[in-house]
């Protein structure tokens, strides 16, 4: 059975509390005050209110850690070299057309490098968790391993889609028509957070994305890595917890899969 550190422990509570309001609202679409951020990208009240949950909560636990959110933006603390990296809904289109698929995401970082990180689904109740040099986990029993496939053939891989008012549509066309000549299937499941979290568990073998925000992977590049794959940028450098564009898989597929997208630049 794994234990969580207690810092652990303070980001699962938040995660926890702040998915209780987010399950009450689902499914309640009609009723939610919805407003329009851009084009196709929503913020609901829900939203905001499960941000400022968890702000409150890691605030009250570890008082002076800056705290970058998708919605607040960075707030920066007296403490500079930790930062939590909040996603509080993944996942938002999926939640408002109630689709159970979405999920809370927290990490920390330490002097830039991600050392914890929870993934956390309100309606399955899937708790994905992970820290540095100790493993990733779903709950308390399961510890994660990637999938030891080897071959793109038996391969199903999990990708974003670009969606209106989103750069990339062009580029991603291209990649999906490398890939998909050569796998057993390609998935769009609407959440990030999810996708590397399911990689990490071995559910799918790979996943790539572009143009995402640093608080939608930060936790699962570390939940990939503890479960013994490998996470990179699809360009030749980069940090791919920072989402500009991020590769996943287990050893064997990451180049196989990094060779396919490559021939689509």
């Amino acid at each position: 059975m794994a234990t969580p550190s207690a810092l652990l422990n303070v980001m699962i509570d938040a995660a926890r509390k702040a998915a209780r309001g987010l399950a009450r609202d689902f499914g309640e679409v009609a009723e939610l005050q919805v407003s329009k951020k851009g084009a196709a990208d929503f913020v609901t009240n829900a939203d905001l209110k499960a941000e400022q949950t968890i702000f409150e909560l890691l605030e009250k636990a570890r008082p002076g850690y800056s705290f970058l959110g998708e919605e607040r933006g960075l707030i920066e603390g007296t403490d500079k070299t930790h930062t939590w990296v909040v996603d509080p809904l993944d996942g938002t289109t999926n939640f408002l057309h109630a689709i159970p698929h979405f999920a809370v995401n927290i990490a920390l970082q330490r002097e830039g490098e991600v050392v914890a990180g929870v993934t956390y689904n309100p309606v399955t109740h899937d708790l994905f968790w992970v820290e540095k040099g100790k493993g990733a986990f779903l709950g308390a029993e399961k510890r994660l391993r990637v999938a030891a496939r080897r071959s793109l053939d038996e391969a199903v891989l999990a990708t974003g889609v670009p969606f209106l008012g989103k750069p990339g549509h062009a580029q991603f066309l291209k990649e999906l028509h490398q890939v998909s000549q050569k796998v057993a299937g390609v998935r769009r499941f609407g959440a990030a957070s999810l996708d590397l979290a399911w990689v990490a568990a071995g559910r799918f073998d790979g996943y790539w994305e572009r143009n995402l925000g640093a608080w939608d992977v930060a936790a699962g590049v570390l939940m990939v890595n503890e479960a013994g794959g490998k996470v990179s940028t699809i360009e030749e450098h980069g940090n791919p917890a920072e989402g500009v564009s991020i590769l996943a898989a287990n050893q064997d597929l990451h180049p196989l899969v990094l060779e396919k997208l490559r021939a689509a630049q």
